[in-house]
C-alpha cells in the first residue's frame, strides 16, 4: 500500500507516500429493514435472524462489507425491524434477498444505542 523510504527529512522524519484510497468503501451507514411477517413463530423468527447473520458474514468474507446489528419484534403487529450496517442500501437489499427473508423496505436509520 504505502511506500516508505529510508531517507529522513531535514527534521529527522521519514518520507512516506500514502496511496489514494477510495474512502467510500470504508464509510458504513445504518439501515433498517422493515418486515411484515404475519403468522411467524418464534422458532422461525430465530431461524430468520440466524440466516441474516450468516448471510451478512458470507458477504463480508467476499469483500462486501455488511454487518447485521440486531432485530426488534413487535408481536401484536407481526412486524420486525432489523438493523444492518453497510456502505449502501442496495447491499442490505442483496443480503436479505440472498437470505430469503421477506421484507417491505430498506431505509437509512440512526442507531441511538448509548
Amino acid at each position: 500500500m504505502g511506500r516508505y523510504t529510508d531517507e529522513p527529512q531535514t527534521d529527522g522524519r521519514l518520507n512516506v507516500a500514502i496511496p489514494n484510497l477510495e474512502m467510500e468503501a470504508y464509510i458504513m451507514t445504518v439501515y433498517m429493514v422493515e418486515r411484515d411477517l404475519p403468522g411467524i413463530t418464534l422458532e422461525q423468527l430465530g431461524g430468520a435472524q440466524k440466516s441474516a447473520i450468516e448471510t451478512s458474514e458470507k458477504f463480508t468474507s467476499q469483500g462486501k462489507q455488511v454487518r447485521y446489528i440486531r432485530s426488534t419484534y413487535i408481536p401484536g403487529e407481526s412486524r420486525v425491524m432489523c438493523l444492518f450496517e453497510a456502505s449502501s442500501p442496495q447491499l442490505v437489499d442483496e443480503v436479505n434477498k440472498a437470505a430469503n427473508i421477506p421484507f417491505t423496505r430498506v431505509v437509512e436509520a440512526m442507531d441511538l444505542t448509548p
